[in-house]
């Protein structure tokens, strides 16, 4: 992930609530529309109680579109995983503080693979978790529901965590993105925006009815209200 201070928020749509019998289609409607990024994610039935994609589903994907792909690994054993993830087409690879023991060493290792490394934390996990590896990854995803389903509603005190989050790598001095995944919607996006997120992810909001190409301008005019 290049270094993108100053830069225009991205929006990421979650492939969880597209129609995976039209994916190309879906995958191109959001193109059009201006996303910046493709949000897969990655379930396996232990870590969240949800069974979703691996390996080949993201190889497709990455044939389909040259959007960053965003895979988000909410499994137990990410390190078992990260090359296949790479090697299908990952661009970004997150992984959940909560699910890993040796998190530098994953997150090192994500880098060397040549992609960005990103760690989760679930909505009661709190910030402090992040002091030690703050440094060494190129975002953090913030996930403002419980994670494992799409289409929940979006907890309202993730909006204050992403502002002291903003706060703690503005005063460490550090590039580092703030992803929010859970319950992005057209009634949230310009806060979450404005408290700091750089990137969100929204699935239901783009893919849940109506023309995902018109969704995803309008959350993108939404987010651009919480940079002016």
């Amino acid at each position: 992930m290049a270094d993108r201070r100053g830069a225009a928020s991205i929006l990421s749509p979650s492939l969880l609530s597209a129609d995976f019998g039209a994916l190309a289609e879906q995958v191109r409607a959001v193109e059009k529309g201006g996303a910046g990024a493709i949000h897969l994610d990655v379930m396996d039935g232990h870590f969240v109680p949800n069974l979703t994609i691996g390996p080949p589903v993201v190889k497709a994907v990455d044939r389909i579109t040259a959007l960053p792909l965003d895979v988000h690994l909410m499994i137990e054993e990410p390190d078992r995983y990260l090359e296949a993830f790479r090697e299908s087409g990952a661009d970004w690879i997150s992984v959940h503080q909560e699910a890993v023991p040796h998190l530098h060493r994953t997150v090192t290792r994500i880098r060397q693979l040549g992609a960005s490394p990103g760690v989760v934390l679930n909505p009661a996990t709190p910030l402090g978790t992040l002091d030690d590896i703050l440094e060494f990854v190129d975002f953090v995803l913030l996930m403002s529901v419980n994670p494992g389903f799409g289409g929940q509603t979006f907890i309202p005190a993730v909006l204050s965590k992403v502002s002291s989050l903003r706060s703690k790598i503005a005063g460490r001095g550090l590039n580092v993105r703030i992803e929010v995944d859970g319950g992005v919607a057209l009634g949230n996006a310009a806060d979450l925006v404005r408290a700091g997120a750089g990137i969100l992810v929204a699935g239901n909001a783009i893919f849940g009815s109506g023309d995902p190409s018109a969704n995803t301008r309008d959350l993108l005019r939404r987010m651009a209200e919480g940079e002016s």
